[in-house]
């Protein structure tokens, strides 16, 4: 009988542990780790004209909407895509004073694939002007001399290096009518604009290339490679 009392209430107090654990739990929950939802470009298999459409609905103003772009007050990141390539300058120009976080890069090869790369900037001219530099020297640790494509990497490199008109958009920081103005600029192919809820870095960014004609899809890769 001994025996029997003893494991009673022991056997109560790990059940009101267990329901002391349970309790402070529920409390305080783990926070789950944030879901990354936003997304500025066109998706895999979506028609350009759809894409465009959509880039343009972004910018639209709606004043029973608070996430739409027609509030000045509001800032919102956006993609800037341009009709061709352009040089680190005219982007700069395109961007009209808007604030540039971050050049695409890509240099434009006749029936090859070639990266994309992101450059983050300040935003200052002279950051934005030597995008293209940095970009080339990126690429330069990678080049090779048999890979196919390490050989890409080497031209590309050395393009850039050399300031090619490779810019093929833009992230950028400004308001709903910052953004429209940007919107009709010469060469300015379309801005899409995020919700003003959007955190810098939980978004992801897909390029709309210029190559991208119809479809947003895999291109050509079956052609030459150009020495450097």
């Amino acid at each position: 009988m001994t025996r029997m009392s003893g494991a009673a209430p022991a056997a109560a107090s790990a059940l009101a542990a267990v329901v002391l654990l349970f309790a402070v739990g529920i409390a305080n929950p783990v926070p789950r780790p944030g879901v990354n939802t936003d997304t500025l470009g066109p998706d895999t298999g979506e028609a350009v004209a759809e894409y465009v459409a959509r880039a343009e609905e972004s910018l639209a103003v709606d004043s029973t909407d608070p996430d739409s772009a027609g509030s000045d007050s509001e800032m919102h990141w956006a993609l800037v895509s341009f009709d061709a390539e352009v040089s680190p300058a005219r982007a700069y120009d395109a961007a009209r004073n808007v604030r540039i976080a971050q050049v695409l890069l890509r240099v434009p090869i006749e029936r090859v694939q070639t990266q994309v790369i992101t450059v983050g900037v300040p935003g200052t001219e002279a950051s934005v002007l030597g995008s293209a530099a940095v970009a080339g020297s990126r690429l330069h640790g990678s080049t090779g001399q048999w890979d196919r494509q390490a050989q890409i990497d080497a031209v590309s490199s050395a393009r850039l290096v050399e300031g090619c008109e490779c810019v093929v958009g833009l992230i950028v920081r400004g308001s709903g009518g910052q953004l429209r103005t940007v919107d009709t600029g010469n060469g300015v192919r379309a801005v899409e604009a995020l919700p003003p809820d959007a955190i810098a870095g939980r978004f992801a960014v897909r390029a709309l290339l210029p190559d991208y004609v119809d479809v947003v899809g895999p291109l050509p890769d079956d052609g030459p490679v150009p020495a450097p």
